[in-house]
C-alpha cells in the first residue's frame, strides 16, 4: 500500500515576509501582510537576518520574489537555501513575479514548499491552511495572468516603513524587447482615482507623511479617460499628505500639466525616469516609443524645476548597440542636466526578443557601464557639493542603521547624528535640516546635516 504523506499542522502561525526589487513588490508585500494577519497568520515585524534565524524556531517565509534578470530568480533560489538550513522545518511560500516567469526553478526545489505565482497570490493564506491540513494535492498555483483583471488594490505598506508605497496601476503593455515583466504582471490595469483618494487619506489618518505612488508602468494610468495628470491633480487638491511622490516615469510622459504642479511643495521635486539609451537606433532595438531628441527636451524641461533631484535608469551594451551608438548616448547625457544614473550592464532575460538578437561582449557591457558610472559618480558629488548650507523639509527614516537618516522632498538621504531615543522619538517626522557637509569616505559622496 502507498504511504500517504499528510502536512503537519506548523508549529507557529508566526511568518515573515521577505520582498525583494521594485517599489510595487513593496507595496505588494504590504498585501501580503494583511492578507495573512486578517486570516489569523502572526506577523513577525522583527528586522530578521537570514545567516542568524533561530534554528529552534518553525516560521512560515514568504519569499515576494522579483523577475527583472535571471540574477533575481537565482537570488530567490539561494535565499531559499539559506532559510532551510537554519530553520529546516520551517515551510517557505515562493510567491511573486519569479514564481509566475520562473515556476520551475522553485517548482523542483526541495526547499520551496509551495508556489503561488502572480495569478493566484491573492489565494495565498487559504491554499497556505489548505497545505497545512495536508488537503493540497499539488505545491504549485499558477495560471495566465493576461486574464487577470483584478489589482488586488487593498495593500499599501510593509511593516516599520516610514514611507507608503501605493499602488496606483499594474501590469504592463509596452512589451519592452529586453523585459519579462508583461509576462509576470500582465497587462496593464488601473485602481480608481476616487479609491486611491481615499487611500491616501488613510495614509494621513495613520500619521503617515510621504506617500509614493507606485506602479509597473504609471504612465499608463487610465480611469474611464482621465490619466495620470488627473490622478495627481486629485490627490494634491483632495488630501493633506505633506509629501507626495511618484515612481519611474518615461520621457514621453512629463507634460507641461505635470510639470507645472511642482510647484506645490507637496509634490516632491524628485523625477526617477526610465530613459534606458539616449540614442534613437538603440531605442527602437528596445521597442522604447521615444527618441534621443524626446529625452533630451524631457531632461531640460525637468531642469526648470526648483532643487530637483532627477535620477534615470540607462542600459549598457544592449544587443546590438554600436560603438558609435554608445558614445551617443553617453554624449547627450554628459550634456544635459539629471543628478544620478542607475547604470545596468544589459543582463540576458529568457523569453525576451533581446536574448536572441546578437549580443555585445561581456566585457564590452562592463566597459560601457563602467564609463557611465563614472559620469554619474562626478555629476553625483557635483551636485551633493551645492547641497551644503541649504535647508531641506526632511523625513527621518525608520531604519536599521548605526547613524539616523533622513530623506529630503528632493530625494537627497542626509546623516544625521541622533541618539537612540531621539531617533525614537523623531521616526516618521519631517523636520528643517542644514546640510553642513558631504562625506566622501563613504564612496560616492553622503549629505550631513543637523536639525535646526
Amino acid at each position: 500500500m502507498d504511504q500517504v504523506v499528510v502536512a503537519a499542522p506548523p508549529a507557529s502561525d508566526q511568518f515573515v515576509v521577505h520582498t525583494f526589487g521594485c517599489k510595487v513588490n513593496t507595496y505588494d508585500g504590504g498585501l501580503i501582510q494583511k492578507n495573512m494577519t486578517n486570516n489569523g497568520f502572526k506577523l513577525n515585524a522583527g528586522r530578521l537576518s537570514i545567516e542568524t534565524l533561530d534554528k529552534a524556531k518553525t516560521q512560515i517565509h514568504i519569499l515576494n520574489t522579483c523577475a527583472v534578470t535571471a540574477e533575481a530568480t537565482k537570488e530567490a533560489v539561494k535565499t531559499i537555501r539559506k532559510i532551510k538550513a537554519q530553520q529546516p522545518f520551517s515551510t517557505i511560500v515562493v510567491t511573486g513575479c519569479a514564481a509566475q516567469v520562473d515556476t520551475g526553478a522553485f517548482e523542483s526545489l526541495p526547499g520551496a514548499d509551495l508556489v503561488i505565482a502572480n495569478s493566484h497570490k491573492g489565494l495565498l493564506p487559504d491554499l497556505l491552511k489548505k497545505h497545512f491540513r495536508g488537503e493540497l494535492q499539488q505545491k504549485t498555483f499558477k495560471s495566465n495572468i493576461f486574464k487577470k483583471d483584478d489589482l488586488e488594490a487593498d495593500g499599501g505598506e510593509e511593516a516599520a516603513h516610514t514611507r507608503t508605497f501605493l499602488k496606483i496601476q499594474d501590469g504592463c503593455n509596452s512589451f519592452c524587447s529586453f523585459c519579462i515583466i508583461p509576462y509576470a504582471r500582465g497587462k496593464s490595469r488601473s485602481i480608481s482615482i476616487a479609491h486611491i483618494v481615499d487611500k491616501v487619506n488613510q495614509v494621513v489618518r495613520d500619521g503617515k507623511k510621504e506617500v509614493v505612488l507606485t506602479g509597473v508602468h504609471i504612465g499608463d494610468y487610465e480611469d474611464n479617460g482621465k490619466n495620470m495628470d488627473d490622478l495627481v491633480e486629485a490627490v494634491l487638491n483632495r488630501t493633506t499628505i505633506s509629501r507626495i511622490r511618484l515612481s519611474s516615469l518615461e520621457p514621453i510622459e512629463i507634460s507641461d500639466r505635470l510639470l507645472a504642479m511642482y510647484d506645490n511643495p507637496r509634490l516632491c521635486a524628485h523625477f526617477h525616469m526610465s530613459i534606458q539609451s539616449a540614442d534613437t537606433e538603440t531605442l527602437k532595438q528596445m521597442k522604447r516609443n521615444y527618441s534621443e531628441e524626446q529625452v533630451e527636451l524631457a531632461l531640460h524641461n525637468i531642469s526648470k524645476v526648483k532643487d530637483v533631484f532627477v535620477g534615470m535608469d540607462v542600459i549598457a551594451g544592449f544587443p546590438s548597440e554600436t560603438e558609435e551608438q554608445f558614445e551617443n548616448t553617453y554624449k547627450r547625457l554628459a550634456e544635459t542636466p539629471w543628478t544620478r544614473l542607475h547604470v545596468f550592464p544589459y543582463s540576458e532575460r529568457s523569453g525576451t526578443r533581446a536574448a536572441i538578437m546578437d549580443q555585445v561582449p561581456h566585457h564590452v557591457r562592463k566597459e560601457r557601464a563602467a564609463r557611465l558610472r563614472d559620469l554619474s559618480l562626478h555629476r553625483f558629488q557635483a551636485e551633493a557639493l551645492k547641497q551644503v548650507g541649504n535647508t531641506h523639509q526632511t523625513l527621518i527614516l525608520n531604519k536599521a542603521s548605526k547613524k539616523a537618516e533622513g530623506l529630503t522632498r528632493n530625494y537627497w538621504p542626509v546623516r544625521l547624528n541622533l541618539s537612540e531615543e531621539q531617533l525614537k522619538t523623531l521616526a516618521g517626522q519631517e523636520v528643517v535640516v542644514k546640510i553642513t557637509a558631504v562625506n566622501f569616505e563613504t564612496g560616492e559622496g553622503q549629505l550631513e546635516g543637523v536639525i535646526l
